[in-house]
């Protein structure tokens, strides 16, 4: 009758020891993000490509102008934010946490849209 106490004691305190961790330990497992990724949107041919992107939350899109002409990027719906004008070879970056629609101001016809997962 001991030894089966003994055992029953011992599997208890396994059982209980096996079930304990540090506090957040494993909530930080379940909620970590993924690494920031950068997504590159190429202006050529008056056209963004790809036009659309998606992207999860502090993810970069860089836009690089392969044409001969002045373009920039745009956010559309209430003008938040703009790169400026970008000359042919040059880029610009931004990390964007909400969806947005995007165009060229010199060029309207050119648009595309940047969808936050």
């Amino acid at each position: 009758m001991k030894q089966v106490n003994i055992l029953l004691l011992f599997f208890c305190t396994t059982v209980f020891i096996s079930g304990c961790s540090m506090p957040g330990e494993n909530s930080k497992q379940k909620t970590a993000s993924p690494a920031p990724k950068k997504y590159t949107v190429e202006i050529s041919q008056m056209k963004f490509t790809p036009a659309d992107v998606n992207v999860n939350p502090g993810d970069t899109v860089m836009w690089i102008n392969h044409d001969m002409v002045e373009h920039n990027i745009t956010e559309e719906a209430k003008k938040e934010w703009s790169s400026g004008g970008l000359q042919s070879g040059k880029s610009w970056s931004i990390v964007l946490q909400k969806s947005t629609n995007y165009y060229c101001n010199i060029h309207p016809v050119m648009k595309g849209s940047v969808t936050v997962k």
